[in-house]
């Protein structure tokens, strides 16, 4: 979700949200056995391209954040907090970088709802999305996916399919959130994926008019102010899109260009939940209206 507009550090910080030790897959082992015998033999490696990214590692909503805008920006509430100290119905998010969650625990903490990472790009499947999913539905809580976009990596239309595969498409059941798709920096090279605001309006557009087309729902959208307002012109053409705004702060702040009001809210990437806290602007009444509700409140 979104900062307000600052500049991107000289230095960018580590990202909080590291991918798991273990197991290196394949195409990551022989990368790095590539780059090794290249090094042995004199030669320079070549740099990873804004397009086409090699490896499609497991990056989770606001990954990419810290490593941006402005610390001064940054705000984690202490994880004694309560989930009440912010006006809302709280929530949270998780990925793979939760592994099995408590959920009668967050439950319990008062969480009433959950985005579960389903996917990025057209590579990489959540491995613990189906338990993470039904785990969130088993305490009563509504429950969406998300989608972590690779604009430069294949078409919105194929990331939309393949996020679908999930099985977690949007239906007015009551019971599931409108999917997501998450907009931020780019965690293999220039933000905004070498592409021009003309190129990423039209990728999104792309994106979002097959999960309509495939659900009957338009997905919400994740971002920051500054990510959305610099890598797509500051397009104003998505305001009837459901916003999840993404500011680790007291405040929600100057929101992206086309929005008047948020939906949803990321206000810190730690907290009495386990993932990123959230908060849902309205009641809980409300909250369950959007969920079974084709168009945003």
């Amino acid at each position: 979700m979104k900062l307000s507009t600052p500049s991107c550090p000289s230095t960018p910080e580590t990202s909080p949200k590291r991918r798991p030790q273990g197991i290196v897959g394949a195409k990551t082992a022989a990368a790095l056995l590539a780059t090794m015998l290249l090094i042995a033999s004199g030669a320079t490696p070549a740099t990873a391209s804004d397009e086409s990214p090699t490896v499609q590692n497991d990056h989770a909503m606001g990954s990419t954040i810290r490593g941006h805008e402005s610390a001064g920006h940054l705000f984690t509430l202490q994880a004694t907090e309560s989930a009440s100290s912010l006006p809302g119905v709280p929530g949270m998010d998780v990925s793979s970088h939760q592994g099995v969650v408590d959920w009668t625990k967050a439950a319990e903490n008062g969480a009433r709802f959950a985005y579960v990472k389903a996917s990025e790009g057209t590579e990489y499947s959540n491995p613990y999305f189906a338990d993470q999913y039904a785990g969130a539905a088993s305490v009563g809580m509504l429950r969406g996916a998300y989608h972590f976009a690779l604009p430069n990596a294949s078409s919105g239309a194929a990331q939309a399919s393949y996020f679908l595969q999930s099985g977690a498409a949007w239906t007015p059941d009551g019971e599931a959130l409108p999917a997501l798709l998450d907009l931020e920096y780019n965690p293999y090279g220039s933000s905004c994926y070498g592409m021009t605001p003309g190129q990423m309006v039209s990728w999104i557009s792309d994106f979002s008019t097959t999960i309509l087309s495939r659900t009957g729902r338009l997905p919400a959208i994740y971002t920051t102010t500054d990510w959305w307002n610099t890598c797509t012109g500051r397009a104003n053409g998505f305001g009837n899109h459901p916003l999840h705004i993404a500011r680790w702060s007291a405040t929600p702040g100057e929101l992206p260009a086309g929005w008047q009001a948020y939906t949803l809210w990321q206000h810190a990437d730690s907290g009495v939940f386990p993932g990123d806290q959230n908060v849902f602007n309205g009641t809980v009444q409300q909250l369950a209206a959007f969920a079974s509700n084709p168009g945003p409140i």
